[in-house]
């Protein structure tokens, strides 16, 4: 059976982030909350905790989640090919909703799905997230909503789309909704693949960072 800990409260805060730690290491379920959206979260290591992810969600394997990292130097040790522009970009956006697509490192023992070789990072800028994530390194971490439904923007959503395939809720409070976006409007996702071949990078997903934002930052002749 699910358990739900008020975040906001310093005693609910220590003992959710104990048992949300405790449930991650098993390969559970944890529902968390980040800058954007509430999100379901799994270690990033267990290809069992990642199967659980996308069946919580009613994904495939064709939909493998995004990772959530605690720091930039935990991009230098998951992404290859590092491009100048996604420094530059790491640099302005993060902490918050920017999400790069790099090519995983190959040496990489994880199974996030069909990736095709990459790795979808971001660095949230949520002090309960940063927090877990810097206790239990790299999540997967998916929006906390089934698949078609809008994403959670609090615990009471995300717990009935959810129910007791999460192991542990930390409920930080209803999230803010993001000028000029949807409430349940998530990151801004970035393809940079591209850039270290030579083309592009394209944006893959519109969201909380202006398109004019990334194209400022990397150039509008390297944006496709």
């Amino acid at each position: 059976m699910a358990s739900r800990y008020d975040c906001t409260d310093s005693d609910g805060l220590l003992t959710g982030m104990r048992l949300a730690r405790a449930a991650l290491g098993r390969g559970e379920l944890v529902v968390v909350p980040t800058d954007t959206v509430y999100g379901l979260a799994a270690d990033a290591f267990s290809a069992t905790a990642v199967q659980r992810l996308l069946d919580a969600k009613g994904r495939t394997r064709q939909s493998p989640p995004p990772v959530l990292i605690p720091g930039p130097p935990t991009l230098e040790a998951l992404a290859s090919d590092i491009p100048q522009q996604v420094r530059d970009l790491v640099d302005e956006f993060w902490p918050g909703g920017l999400t790069v697509i790099l090519r995983a490192q190959p040496s990489l023992d994880w199974d996030l799905g069909e990736t095709r070789g990459t790795v979808a990072l971001r660095m949230p800028d949520s002090r309960i997230a940063l927090e877990l994530l810097q206790e239990v390194g790299p999540l997967a971490v998916s929006s906390a909503n089934s698949t078609g439904d809008p994403a959670a923007m609090d615990v009471d959503q995300a717990e009935a789309m959810l129910g007791d395939s999460v192991t542990v809720y930390l409920d930080g409070g209803p999230l803010p909704a993001h000028e000029g976006f949807a409430a349940s409007t998530g990151s801004t996702i970035v393809d940079a693949t591209g850039l270290s071949t030579g083309g592009k990078l394209t944006i893959v997903r519109h969201g909380v960072i202006p398109d004019e934002d990334i194209v400022r930052v990397v150039g509008a002749d390297l944006v496709g």
